[in-house]
């Protein structure tokens, strides 16, 4: 197994600052949920975002998966790329260094 990197920023950046509007929450909430799953799984090994609300706001998903066509079906599976809420770019990516004591 690989490990890839996607990261994904907002299309509509108003949505940081001013918050989602219903069908964002929506797909926001789905793609929390598919990310918890994937981790459930042990595809996911890390996912997060930073927490400024301008155009510099990314989150980043750091996973597994076998090849780079399985990466990117993964990326694409994301229900916030698919509707559009989020734009994804995702990369080959070695993870070098990992805490045992991790985030709590």
């Amino acid at each position: 197994m690989s490990h890839y990197l996607y990261r994904i920023q907002p299309t509509r950046l108003a949505m940081l600052a001013e918050g989602p509007n219903d069908a964002e929450a929506e797909h926001i909430g789905a793609h929390f949920e598919y990310l918890e799953g994937l981790t459930a799984r042990g595809v996911v090994l890390m996912a997060g975002r930073t927490l400024n609300s301008d155009a510099s706001a990314f989150g980043i998903v750091v996973f597994m998966a076998d090849s780079d066509l399985a990466a990117q079906a993964i990326v694409d599976a994301d229900p916030a790329v698919q509707h559009g809420v989020m734009k994804a770019e995702m990369f080959p990516y070695r993870v070098a260094l990992w805490s045992r004591s991790g985030p709590a």
